[in-house]
C-alpha cells in the first residue's frame, strides 16, 4: 500500500460488511484496486444504515469497585441482554490470553506541531511497540491534511513500525471524524476476534466532511473499542456554519466517541500523560473479554441496546452501548452455554 492512500466511500462500506459478516483477515471486495488519486470523501452518511449484522462481538472490560482489573473470569460469569431480553453468548475469548489486532490511528495535522506533541506521542507509541507480544499484531495509520495514510498493515514487526513512526511530520487541516469514519475498513484485515482502535489526537477538527454524530454511529455499528488520547483537548468546539456556536467541547466529543464503542477516553494535558495512557490502553486490552453472538439479517436495521452483566451486580462491566442491524437469530433465552447463571 502507497505511503499515501485514498480510499472510495464505495470500499468502507464493503469493508464494513466483511467486519460484521466475514470471518476475520477476509479479503475485502475491491480492496487491492487502485484507489483514483482525488481527495478522499468519508462514507456515506446513510451507509451503515444499510448494513444488516450477521454476527455481533461485544468486547467486556471488567473492573472491581475499587478500580482493578478483573481478567480471570469464565463465559459462564457473563448474562448477556440485547433490549432487554437474554441472549445466549456463542463465542467466548477470554481477556488476558487472546492476542489483539490493535489499529493504533496518529493525528499527523499541523496542530501536532504545537508543544512537540507529536514527539511526545512518538515516544509513547514506541513503548507500546516494545510490549508488542507474539501473535499481537499493530496496524498504523495517519491523518492530515484531508488525507488517511496506512503507513504499515496489520502486522508483528516492530522494526517496520519502528520506521513508519520516524517518518512523521505534521502538516495541513485535521479531518479527524472522516478519519474516524474509515477505521472499519482498516480493522477488517485484523485476523483476530479482539481488536481495538487507539486514536491518538488533539481532537481540534477543522476539515471534516461529516459530523461527530455520524463518526460515532459508524463506530457503534463496528465492534470496535476506541481508545482516545486527547492531547490538550479542553477548547470550545468552533462555531457553526449558522453561526451559533457549539455548547461542547472537543473533551466531550472524543468522550462520547470512546464511551459509545466501549473504549475509554484518557485526557493527556501534559507530556508525561502521554505514556501512561498509551499503557493504559494496553493494560486494557489485556484485560478484555470478547463476547459474540449470531444475529438475524433485516431488510430495516434499528439500533438494539446492549448490556453485560457479570456476577449478580458485584462487579462493573465496560462494553459498547449496542449495535445496528436485525435481532439476535432464533437461540434460547438463556445464558452461556445453554444455562441461566443466578446473578
Amino acid at each position: 500500500m502507497d505511503a499515501i492512500s485514498r480510499f472510495r466511500p464505495v470500499c468502507a462500506a464493503l469493508a464494513v460488511a466483511g467486519l460484521l459478516g466475514a470471518p476475520a483477515g477476509g479479503q475485502v471486495p475491491g480492496k487491492d484496486a487502485p484507489a483514483p488519486d482525488v481527495e478522499a470523501a468519508p462514507p456515506a452518511q446513510g451507509f451503515a444504515d444499510r448494513i444488516s449484522v450477521s454476527w455481533v462481538l461485544v468486547a467486556v472490560l471488567v473492573r472491581e469497585r475499587g478500580g482493578g482489573f478483573v481478567d480471570d473470569l469464565l463465559e459462564e460469569d457473563f448474562r448477556l441482554l440485547v433490549d432487554g431480553e437474554p441472549v445466549a453468548v456463542e463465542s467466548f475469548d477470554r481477556g488476558r490470553d487472546a492476542p489483539v489486532s490493535l489499529i493504533v490511528l496518529q493525528d499527523l495535522s499541523g496542530s501536532m506541531e504545537n508543544g512537540g506533541k507529536i514527539d511526545t506521542s512518538r515516544r509513547a507509541l514506541g513503548d507500546l511497540i516494545a510490549r508488542v507480544r507474539p501473535g499481537d499484531e499493530l496496524a498504523l495509520a495517519s491523518f492530515a491534511g484531508g488525507r488517511l495514510a496506512v503507513e504499515v498493515p496489520f502486522t508483528g514487526n516492530r522494526g517496520a513500525l519502528g520506521e513508519a513512526m520516524a517518518l512523521w511530520h505534521p502538516y495541513g487541516t485535521t479531518a479527524l471524524h472522516d478519519a474516524v469514519a474509515w477505521i472499519p475498513e482498516i480493522s477488517s484485515e485484523g485476523r483476530h476476534p479482539k481488536r481495538a482502535v487507539l486514536l491518538v489526537t488533539d481532537g481540534v477538527d477543522n476539515a471534516s466532511a461529516i459530523s461527530p454524530e455520524v463518526a460515532r454511529g459508524i463506530i457503534e455499528r463496528a465492534h470496535l473499542p476506541v481508545y482516545v488520547v486527547g492531547l490538550g483537548t479542553h477548547g470550545a468546539v468552533p462555531a457553526a456554519e449558522n453561526g451559533a456556536v457549539a455548547a461542547d467541547s472537543y473533551a466531550r466529543l472524543l468522550q462520547r466517541l470512546a464511551r459509545a464503542s466501549g473504549g475509554q477516553y484518557f485526557a493527556a494535558r501534559r507530556p508525561e500523560d502521554v505514556p501512561v495512557a498509551v499503557q493504559a490502553t494496553l493494560a486494557a486490552l489485556r484485560r478484555e473479554y470478547v463476547l459474540g453472538f449470531p444475529a438475524a439479517d433485516s431488510a430495516s436495521p434499528t439500533f438494539r441496546s446492549i448490556e453485560v452483566e457479570v456476577r449478580g451486580g458485584r462487579l462493573l462491566a465496560a462494553h459498547r452501548l449496542g449495535y445496528t442491524g436485525g435481532p439476535p437469530a432464533d437461540l434460547p433465552a438463556a445464558g452461556p452455554g445453554g444455562t441461566n447463571p443466578a446473578h
